[in-house]
């Protein structure tokens, strides 16, 4: 019986390639991927994120992306264009880590609000730190602006001795 069942599926496959079913296919003629790598319990998940482009902070417990997200705070609020902006992330922020607090989950890790004042004071410092960099950029003379000053190098013919 399973001869038979084995014979018409070795037909399909042989009617399907006289066909051109299989020909251009993606990957042909490519190796298979990690077919050299050892096993991993996880490539699925590891290649669902890849493939997805998600970051793989979604598969940490809740404390830790809080805590990645607190670590953060000063590269996401850098471009924001107000102050009240800035206080609205980190009163959002603030609200999950609160939420949390109140009905933990997880591994115990130390999570604590961040706190606004300080972040709104380095926010202002680095605003104004890069407006005087721009300033500063803007007052520079346009010939030496980004370019670094040139020796002048002195050509000597090799078939001349130097005395």
């Amino acid at each position: 019986m399973s001869n038979a069942w084995e014979a018409a599926v070795e037909a399909q496959i042989r009617t399907a390639v006289e066909r051109g079913d299989f020909d251009n296919l993606p990957g042909m003629g490519k190796p298979i991927p990690g077919r050299g790598a050892p096993y991993d319990e996880s490539w699925w998940i590891k290649s669902f994120l890849e493939r997805e482009a998600l970051p793989s902070d979604l598969l940490l417990p809740t404390p830790l992306q809080l805590r990645r997200r607190v670590e953060q705070v000063p590269d996401e609020v850098r471009d924001l264009p107000t102050e009240e902006s800035v206080r609205a992330y980190v009163a959002v922020l603030n609200s999950e880590i609160v939420a949390w607090l109140r009905s933990p989950t997880g591994p115990r890790v130390v999570v604590r609000p961040v706190n606004v004042d300080e972040t709104v004071r380095r926010w202002r410092a680095d605003r104004e730190q890069r407006s005087a960099a721009v300033v500063a950029a803007a007052t520079e003379p346009a010939t030496t602006a980004g370019r670094p000053a040139r020796r002048r190098r002195r050509w000597r013919f090799p078939w001349r001795r130097s005395r």
